[in-house]
């Protein structure tokens, strides 16, 4: 009899051992802001990944309209813009952060030779690109063996491309073939390759946008394959496909508002998903994060539908690195909101959110 309870309270046990749920890691999270209110800089909190709770806020690193940040692979070293007209005489400037355990350390600050930078990116083999939006040019920065900015970016200046229309240099990202710049103001996608040492036009050198469509962020799919950018202007999502001779052409544009939508809205930020299966993209006004299911053969969009960002004036987004939560960073409403996201279906559920002034650009550290 004895053996027979011993017997069944370690089946209870082993039971309640295989039921209880795997327990999650911590995760610092990076908010980036505009300095232009209550914010000082950049701050950090520690993310729950088990329940999706956002806490012990930290002021990480006072600095000026840290709008946009990036990650190094290694997670050593973060880099903040300062986005700016008046870091000197050219424009905003760019910030190089030592990164240990969660806290910054200053290396150094250079101009990136252009007013208002709004997007920085890392290469992984030692470089850094800066997009200046007023600016309507980018600068391209080695980086020293310790991850601090070296003297003498490259410029590559989009102002003498058109004489009509006003350069928005918007996004710059490196890819395996060199790097491509979102311009908002010409309505393209320009591109660039790697030659001895200098980046230079590529062979397709521009990708063309309806009028007033200005485009703004980009997402690569199927290993580079498919390209998603989403226009700020015309509330469009541009899809992409790279060709057998590495050209990219247009095979769809999707809308991001709802049709019985009334009123103005401006797309801002997108991701894919980690598994490639779906894309979400912000509307401005609208106030909402679109969610789209990816075709896995065609890579063409099909609407899931709209989640409620639970606050005005989305900017950047961004999935936890498990990539069970979405978080938006709603800057008018001063608000950072949290979705639990259903790994199969797409869709998002509000869970929490979390009063910080003037939130703009959310970086995991995983």
């Amino acid at each position: 009899m004895k053996k027979i309870i011993l017997a069944g309270l370690a089946a209870v046990l082993a039971i309640a051992c295989a039921e209880k749920p795997e327990e999650k890691p911590m995760y610092t999270l990076f908010v980036g802001t505009y300095t232009d209110g209550d914010s000082e800089g950049i701050y950090t909190y520690t993310f729950d990944a088990n329940t999706g709770e956002l806490s012990n806020q930290k002021l990480a690193a006072k600095l000026s309209n840290p709008s946009y940040l990036a990650i190094s692979k290694d997670k050593k070293n973060l880099y903040a813009v300062q986005e700016t007209a008046d870091f000197d005489s050219l424009g905003g400037g760019v910030t190089a952060f030592k990164l240990k355990e969660g806290v910054l350390e200053l290396q150094n600050s250079m101009g990136t030779q252009g007013a208002h930078p709004c997007h920085v990116s890392l290469s992984g083999d030692g470089h850094l690109a800066v997009a200046n939006y007023t600016g309507g040019n980018v600068a391209l920065f080695s980086l020293n063996d310790d991850g601090s900015l070296a003297d003498d970016p490259q410029i590559i200046d989009h102002k003498p491309l058109d004489s009509v229309k006003t350069s928005h240099a918007h996004m710059a990202q490196f890819n395996a073939d060199g790097i491509m710049v979102t311009d908002l103001g010409l309505d393209a996608v320009k591109r660039y390759n790697k030659k001895n040492g200098e980046f230079v036009p590529a062979e397709q050198y521009s990708l063309p946008f309806e009028d007033g469509a200005g485009p703004r962020h980009f997402s690569f799919g199927n290993n580079g394959k498919m390209l998603y950018v989403i226009n700020e202007l015309n509330s469009t999502i541009s899809v992409f496909e790279k060709d057998v001779d590495e050209n990219y052409k247009e095979v769809q544009v999707v809308p991001t508002l709802d049709a019985g939508f009334d009123g103005e809205s401006f797309c801002a930020d997108l991701h894919l998903s980690a598994d490639g299966k779906f894309l979400y993209g912000s509307n401005r006004g609208e106030n909402t994060i679109v969610i789209f299911a990816v075709d896995p053969t065609s890579g063409q969009l099909d609407l899931i539908g709209r989640e409620s960002v639970r606050g005005d004036w989305p900017r950047n987004f961004s999935m936890d690195p498990t990539g069970e939560y979405l978080l938006v960073a709603n800057k008018k409403t001063s608000n950072i909101a949290v979705f639990k996201r259903d790994m199969e279906k797409g869709t998002l559920t509000f869970l929490n959110e979390t009063k910080h002034p003037n939130p703009v650009c959310l970086a995991f550290l995983d």
